[in-house]
């Protein structure tokens, strides 16, 4: 508790909204919605779900969230 407690928390919240961004770009990339990051709320399962879909590949090409981030400068 203490000073402690409330430094962590703030960094934790500092970090909170980033950390969805980047989650829901990399579910766009899969031509996901962002939607899926409410499977976290599943318990254990939820978690285990969405971490195999961040190491999964994203779409090759065009999908309906933008281009393909790494067909870009090469």
């Amino acid at each position: 508790a203490g000073v402690a407690g409330v430094f962590s928390s703030l960094v934790a919240l500092v970090f909170l909204i980033p950390s969805i961004a980047v989650a829901a770009r990399r579910l766009h990339d899969q031509d996901k919605s962002g939607w899926w990051l409410l499977i976290i709320f599943i318990p254990l399962l939820g978690a285990l779900v969405l971490l195999v879909f961040m190491f999964l590949e994203g779409t090759k090409g065009d999908n309906r969230f933008g281009s393909d981030p790494k067909e870009g400068a090469a």
